[in-house]
């Protein structure tokens, strides 16, 4: 282990770290599950019409930000202290990541709606 200057040899707990991993994903899935309801359902666009130029998307980002901000701020304030298995977190994340990315791909889209 390598000390740097100011420390004390003591190695930090990876609990921020996993959260900020963590909460990446889950914004992430959000940002997917946001875009295909705001895709398939009127209603739900309607509301996440933040601005009429850019639509249903404008809302979309929003929500995903904010999932991705309290998360982050909730996983981070309770894993300050603690080691986390980051090994199954980076899994979780990944899959969350994918699962976001494959929701805003419009043939996956399109497919789960039935066009």
């Amino acid at each position: 282990m390598t000390e740097t200057a100011g420390t004390s040899g003591a190695v930090a707990p990876n609990g921020p770290g996993a959260a900020t991993l963590l909460a990446a994903g889950i914004g992430a899935a959000v940002l997917g599950v946001a875009a295909l309801a705001g895709d398939a359902f009127a209603g739900i666009a309607h509301v996440l019409t933040v601005s009429r130029a850019t639509g249903p998307l404008s809302g979309v980002t929003d929500v995903a930000i904010l999932a991705w901000l309290v998360s982050w701020s909730v996983l981070a304030r309770r894993w300050a202290h603690r080691d986390v298995p980051l090994g199954r977190i980076i899994r979780i994340t990944a899959a969350l990541f994918a699962l976001g990315l494959l929701l805003t791909f419009p043939p996956f889209m399109d497919l789960l709606q039935g066009k």
